[in-house]
């Protein structure tokens, strides 16, 4: 659950790096949330709020899945790829899965090590 209110709390930003314990722990409770609201919905013949939560973590899923990209040092951008009909699921997967780099890279500190945490570069605008 604290992960899942992590990510909330970072509702827009796209810096960063994620860990693959903060997004899959995130997923996770997301489709939990979308059963159970579905299952609810279904009971009471209205879909609204199970259409309302989608609608609010569209943006947090995808900041949460560009800053995961990151961690593995990819752009963010990659994140269109999972828009390609079945090929770009399976390699968004991969992307997803993959461990993240260690120490600093381009997009900041390492989310696991907190000695990395003690230089944070300051964006360039």
């Amino acid at each position: 659950m604290r992960w899942y209110i992590d990510v909330l709390k970072k509702y827009a930003v796209f810096s960063g790096r994620a860990r693959r314990k903060e997004y899959w722990q995130y997923t996770l409770f997301t489709c939990i949330a979308l059963v159970v609201l579905a299952i609810v919905g279904a009971v009471a013949h209205t879909m609204i709020p199970y259409f309302v939560y989608l609608i609010g973590v569209i943006v947090p899923t995808l900041a949460v899945g560009v800053r995961r990209l990151h961690d593995t040092g990819k752009s963010g951008w990659f994140i269109l790829l999972g828009f390609i009909p079945v090929v770009g699921g399976f390699i968004m997967l991969a992307f997803l899965c993959a461990a993240g780099e260690r120490g600093m890279n381009a997009y900041g500190p390492d989310p696991k090590d907190p000695a990395d945490h003690a230089f944070v570069p300051q964006p360039q605008y």
